[in-house]
């Protein structure tokens, strides 16, 4: 889950019109109080500036799903929520395909120090509304009757560590790991009654107003036909976030898995991969996002938007 508000990053995503002064007003920014202030140089000065002053960043968070290694901050929370709408949904195990809605989506982050957090992502409800039956390996577990069907979330639980903080002409790097926790059953033709864990390296760098950010990991699947088989997957994602004023931004991303078995993958495994294109609108603590989706393979929905509110505070007072 990508977040934002970190306290320890250190070249931001903003849009500049000069650079800052320590005679600067304090200004409060998602919830850290921030020095800021824009007076008029040169623009020689001001790229210099860009390149030699350490910055104040807010780490990426919806619509995006590839993560930024900064994290959400010492003793600081964060907690985001939205919807999903997605068509032609597939799921190989229990052969039903249809369009997806998923309400609310929620996530929540919890600093651990200046370089750890640990998240829990998950949502309430799923609803599919069936176009299409066909035989698939599970399909005899299926308990729907109707033209709609039902389920929990799976729930993913994650940490994330920064290794190495982000300088003047050095990347940001970090590293999750994350499990993902079966809550839909086969029985609703949503969930696959399996757990995962995946691992990543994350990487990232903003360069003047635009931060890109790239993963790549492992994910090993369990197959949900045979308790004693998994799949290998690589895991990949590369975001972008571009500022177009203080407040407002637009982002993509590809994000998604690859299949390294060879033949066949066991059904649910197979390769994924989306791609998101989108806004951000910040104010104060809280952050609106929106952003279309596009599936980029044969098992991937053909199209959905997504929106969502973030929000982020203090879960105690500094010392």
């Amino acid at each position: 889950m990508p977040r934002f508000g970190s306290a320890s990053a250190r070249v931001a995503p903003t849009y500049h019109r000069g650079t800052e002064t320590p005679r600067c007003k304090s200004l409060s920014r998602l919830g850290a109080s921030v020095s800021r202030c824009f007076v008029g140089e040169k623009v020689a000065a001001i790229a210099a500036l860009f390149v030699l002053v350490p910055f104040t960043s807010f780490a990426q968070q919806r619509p995006l799903v590839t993560e930024d290694p900064e994290t959400v901050g010492a003793r600081r929370m964060l907690i985001e929520a939205g919807s999903d709408y997605t068509r032609d949904v597939q799921y190989p195990t229990s052969g039903l395909k249809g369009n997806l809605i998923r309400l609310p989506v929620i996530g929540i982050s919890l600093g651990l120090g200046d370089v750890g957090e640990v998240q829990m992502d998950g949502g309430l409800y799923n609803q599919l509304a069936i176009t299409d039956r066909r035989p698939a390996p599970l399909s005899h577990f299926l308990v729907v009757p109707g033209e709609s069907t039902s389920a929990f979330e799976d729930l993913v639980v994650g940490t994330k560590v920064r290794l190495v903080s982000e300088g003047a002409s050095r990347p940001s790097i970090g590293i999750r790991s994350a499990t993902r926790l079966p809550m839909a059953s086969n029985e609703s033709g949503l969930g696959l009654d399996t757990m995962d864990f995946y691992s990543s390296l994350l990487v990232a760098k903003t360069v003047e107003s635009v931060r890109i950010v790239g993963n790549i990991g492992l994910g090993i699947l369990g197959d949900p036909t045979r308790g004693d088989r998994q799949n290998d997957v690589l895991t990949y994602g590369v975001s972008f976030a571009r500022a177009i004023s203080q407040n407002a931004e637009v982002v993509g991303e590809i994000n998604g898995r690859h299949d390294t078995r060879r033949g066949d993958p066991p059904p649910g495994t197979e390769s994924r991969s989306m791609m998101r294109l989108g806004a951000r609108y910040t104010s104060g603590a809280w952050r609106a996002d929106a952003a279309f989706l596009f599936g980029l393979l044969a098992a991937d929905p053909a199209f959905g938007v997504t929106a969502g509110v973030t929000y982020v505070f203090n879960t105690s007072s500094s010392p």
